[in-house]
Parts: C-alpha cells; sequence; structure tokens
C-alpha cells in the first residue's frame, strides 16, 4: 500500500510539472492573440501603418509560444492513458470533452495560424483579419473547454456515481455545473492580464535600453489601457470566485486561509496575512491577522461564520502549507498590478509616457519588466491552490485521487518524470534562446510597412 501511494504522489507531481510547463506557453498565446488582432484591427481603422508593424512584430512571438505549447501539452493528454487509467475509465464525461477541446477549439486555433503567420502580402487584408479574429476564437474556446472540464471535478454534477463508474445524466448540467462560470471568467482574464503585463514588459525593456522607443512606447500604451479595465476586474472575479469556493469547497476556502476554528456566533472570522500552518497539531504557530476581515469578505458581513478545518474529517483535509502560501501569491500579485496601472497612468496624466520623457521613468520601467514573471508565477499558483487544495478528491465529494492512478511501480514513474524534466528544460531552453534571438533582432525593418505603404513609397 505505501509503495501505491508513493506511485500515486509521483504520478501527481508529473502531472503538475507537465501542467505547470503548458500553461506557461498556453496562457500567453491567448492573450497575445487578442493583443494581435487588437493591433490589425486598428490597422485596418485607422489606416497607420504602426500598428500593422506591430502585428507582425508581435506574430513572430505568438508563433514561438504556440509551437513550445503545442509539443508541451502532447503529453497531458497521454498521462491520462499512462498515469491515470482508473480515473480515465471510471469518467467518460472528462475525456470527451478534452476530445471537444481538441477538434473544436485547437483544430480551429491551428488552421488559421497558418493563414495569420504566413498568409501576410498573400491573403486580402480583411481575410488576414478574420483568420487572426478566428485564432482568438479557438484560443478562447480552448479555455472554455479546458475550464468545464476541469470546474466539474471541482463541483461535479449532471453524473452520479454507479457501481463505480460516473453516470452521466446530464450534459448541460455537467458542462454548466456551479464552479464553470466564475473560474472561466477567473482564468480566461488571467491570461488576458498575463500576456498584457509579459507584453508591458517587453515593451519597458526595449524603452529602458532606447531602443525603438517610439515604436514600443506605443504598445506600452495600449498594454496600460488594456491593463486599467483588466486589473481591477481581476480583482473583483477573484473575489467573487473565492466566495463561490467557500460555497462549494468549504476545505479548500479554509485550507486556502489556514482556518482551523469556525468562528463564534457574533466574533468574526479574522484574516491571516501571513503564518505558518501546523498541519500535525490543526493551528497556527504564528499568524499576522486583521479581525473580522475573512467574515466579511466572505459573507458581506463582519461578523459572518466562516467555517474551519476542525469542522471537516482529518482525512478530507488538503494540504494546507502550499494552498495558503500559493493562493497568496496569486493575491498579492493581483494587487500590485493594479496598483501597477493605477501608477502609470498617473505617470501618463503628468505626460511622461511620451517618447521622449518614457526612458527616463527607470523605476516605473523596472515596475513592468518584473511584473511578467510574477504574472506567470501568479498564474502557477493559482493553479496550485485550485488543485492542490482539492485533494484528496480528483472529483470533489465523488471520487479519491488515490483511487484514479494506475498503479505503476513507483521507480517506472520516476523515471519518466525525470525524462519529462529533461526534456521540459530542453525546450525551455530553446524557447528562451529563440525568444531572445527574436527580441535581439527587434522589429524586422522589412516587414513593417503594409503593402500599400510600400506600393506607395516605390
Amino acid at each position: 500500500m505505501d509503495t501505491f501511494l508513493d506511485s500515486v504522489m509521483l504520478s501527481r507531481l508529473q502531472f503538475a510539472a507537465m501542467a505547470m510547463v503548458h500553461i506557461s506557453f498556453s496562457v500567453i498565446t491567448i492573450g497575445l492573440a487578442l493583443f494581435i488582432a487588437a493591433m490589425e484591427g486598428l490597422w485596418l481603422k485607422t489606416k497607420d501603418p504602426v500598428y500593422y508593424g506591430h502585428a507582425r512584430f508581435w506574430s513572430r512571438l505568438l508563433l514561438l509560444n504556440f509551437g513550445i505549447g503545442v509539443v508541451t501539452g502532447l503529453p497531458l493528454e497521454f498521462s491520462f492513458g499512462n498515469n491515470w487509467a482508473p480515473f480515465a475509465a471510471t469518467s467518460t464525461f472528462f475525456g470527451e470533452i478534452l476530445g471537444t477541446e481538441t477538434l473544436s477549439a485547437f483544430m480551429l486555433e491551428a488552421g488559421f495560424l497558418g493563414i495569420m503567420i504566413f498568409g501576410w502580402n498573400r491573403v486580402p487584408p480583411k481575410l488576414h483579419f478574420f483568420a487572426t479574429c478566428m485564432v482568438v476564437v479557438g484560443s478562447s474556446l480552448s479555455v472554455f473547454w479546458i475550464m468545464v472540464a476541469n470546474s466539474w471535478m471541482q463541483a461535479p454534477a449532471g453524473v452520479i456515481l454507479q457501481d463505480g463508474r460516473l453516470v452521466l445524466t446530464s450534459y448541460r448540467e455537467a458542462i454548466f455545473n456551479p464552479d464553470m462560470v466564475l473560474s472561466t471568467a477567473h482564468m480566461y482574464v488571467a491570461c488576458l492580464e498575463t500576456s498584457l503585463f509579459i507584453i508591458g514588459g517587453i515593451s519597458a525593456w526595449y524603452v529602458l535600453r532606447r531602443r525603438h522607443v517610439e515604436f514600443f512606447t506605443r504598445s506600452f500604451k495600449v498594454a496600460l489601457i488594456a491593463a486599467i479595465v483588466i486589473a481591477p476586474l481581476q480583482v473583483w472575479v477573484g473575489d467573487e470566485n473565492g466566495r463561490e469556493v467557500a460555497n462549494l469547497q468549504p476545505t479548500k476556502l479554509a485550507a486556502m486561509e489556514a482556518h482551523w476554528d469556525t468562528n463564534p456566533p457574533g466574533e468574526g472570522a479574522a484574516w491571516i496575512i501571513a503564518g505558518w500552518p501546523d498541519e500535525a497539531n490543526q493551528k497556527n504557530d504564528w499568524a499576522l491577522e486583521v479581525p473580522y476581515v475573512l467574515s466579511l469578505l466572505l459573507t458581506r458581513s463582519p461578523t459572518g461564520e466562516v467555517k474551519g478545518l476542525k469542522e471537516f474529517p482529518k482525512d478530507v483535509h488538503p494540504p494546507v502549507l502550499i494552498t495558503f502560501y500559493t493562493f497568496r501569491v496569486m493575491v498579492i500579485a493581483g494587487f500590485a498590478f493594479l496598483g501597477l496601472a493605477l501608477w502609470t497612468l498617473w505617470r501618463w496624466r503628468k505626460g511622461a509616457l511620451t517618447a521622449e520623457r518614457l526612458p527616463g521613468e527607470k523605476w516605473l520601467l523596472w515596475a513592468w519588466m518584473a511584473a511578467g514573471p510574477l504574472a506567470w508565477a501568479a498564474v502557477e499558483g493559482g493553479w496550485v491552490t485550485r488543485e492542490v487544495g482539492r485533494q484528496p478528491w480528483i472529483v470533489y465529494n465523488l471520487v479519491k485521487t488515490s483511487e484514479s492512478a494506475t498503479a505503476l511501480p513507483p521507480g517506472v514513474v520516476a523515471v519518466s518524470l525525470a525524462g519529462y524534466l529533461v526534456i521540459a528544460g530542453l525546450l525551455a531552453a530553446a524557447f528562451l534562446a529563440l525568444a531572445g534571438r527574436v527580441l535581439a533582432h527587434g522589429p524586422d525593418a522589412a516587414t513593417m510597412a503594409p503593402p500599400q505603404a510600400k506600393t506607395e513609397a516605390d
């Protein structure tokens, strides 16, 4: 039994590694495609060739990101059959949704991506813009279907457990499960936010180095305008999602907040800024608390009841320490992005975001450069919180993770995990090298002017 549990943990670690690597690329693809579509649409509307140049430049990074994303995503599909065969056999709905995502979203995105990347000057501008929009639609559909599958695992609906199998009773209820709408919105906005701060960070890097300053001041401003909308939206959606977690998965919420004891009537639950959970003794060794705030956030009442982990059997407690701190990475990042957007807006109002003055805003530019890696960490932290906080269930309150892993020898799983980490490391190194070459070269003068502008120049 202990050996099998070791195998389960190794399979979990392997899947976590695969998911974390893949998500690093997929989230950027979604937001970057939408940014390129916006730039191309602005070019068609305004006839300003600078917008065309932006669409061409950022498309090079999109293609590279998409290619690595596809390669890192393939092992995820195989792992369900290799490492999680009992789960695949237990639930046909999960596999059907993944198949739907491949056929309706990935194929749409991949098909039109070829026209988008290689169709410049070969197809009419409006047809090319349509292809770009289809790439956006395809990548957005991928988010929807992946979140349908995952949210169903978080809040299963439309199924019954019968003879050890999850029998589907309603596709509609399963797809539109209680967790789907807010979790999909939270993830989609996270994709946009991550992409915007990476685009803004790259633009800030160029401006700080005084390379192509006018060109990247434009993309910096466009990223800022979008971030001013997206950053507060994400804070609001995240807050609503947290309240939903409290209703659907109270054990996860208690772990996210290291909240062990249900607050007595008339006494509010404190929000813990930082602390050190002691899971063995079900307490916090130390905690920096703000009275009443947790109750206020979750119930909109300063004395509202928030159930503690002690209310639930210990064998269904998720790991607290990792859930507690990965959640805080996400929260801190979300408010940092909001603060950075407001700070940059203030500097814009002061006239600092011109091509002449922006290179002198060194602290601001450095903050944007740091925001890109922080956005990545926030997405990873959010997914770790979501998945680790669901434990010990693979389908919440229905099927346990320990019942769903293939009984492979631990050594076999360990070798495959090590092999994947090596390959993922090589892919990441290749991506960084190739992306570094694109960034070092900068905008290609040969592709910066639209066809009409070239003809007029001739």
